[in-house]
């Protein structure tokens, strides 16, 4: 078995979870979704994180989560945030291959209806939009590999996640 993993950032919306999840199955890996592990350690979902204890206070948890991790075999879905983290970003590098989602402000607009519970960090008297122009160039820092979204089907990205995996 390959015990190398495959680490997937990328916008809210891109497909991280949902491609991750189907990506694990077709190359025989364990799927983690490590939103899922930071909303276990803090007791928390994450939009109430954010909105009690502050954006800040978010990043330095989604962090501490972030290098817990000591797993193999597998596709980690991250936060969208997680790129904020450069101690964060070099953990999930020395795990494994790091695949960035793009997508388009736009296809992501489209993608997203429940913004203000979904737990989305926008840092205050920002716009979504303030938010994807921040976080574009940091994706594409830590990416080894980038596949472009906006037209693919689901059944699509999990392709070039594999493709990209081979590589």
């Amino acid at each position: 078995m390959d015990k190398s993993n495959v680490i997937l950032i990328g916008m809210p919306g891109s497909g991280k979870s949902t491609c991750g999840v189907i990506a694990a199955k077709v190359m025989l890996k364990n799927f983690f979704d490590t939103d899922l592990l930071l909303q276990g350690l803090e007791q928390s979902r994450l939009q109430e994180l954010i909105d009690s204890k502050g954006v800040e206070y978010f990043y330095k948890a989604e962090e501490k989560a972030i290098l817990s991790l000591n797993i193999e075999a597998t596709v980690i879905a991250t936060g969208g945030s997680v790129i904020y983290s450069e101690k964060a970003m070099e953990h999930l590098r020395s795990l494994g291959k790091v695949i960035y989602l793009h997508l388009e402000y736009d296809t992501m607009i489209k993608r997203i209806n429940n913004f203000t519970t979904r737990g989305i960090v926008v840092k205050k008297g920002s716009t979504l939009l303030d938010m994807y122009n921040e976080r574009m160039p940091l994706y594409e820092k830590y990416a080894d590999e980038i596949i472009y979204c906006d037209k693919n089907t689901v059944e699509q990205t999990v392709e070039e996640i594999v493709k990209a995996v081979q590589k």
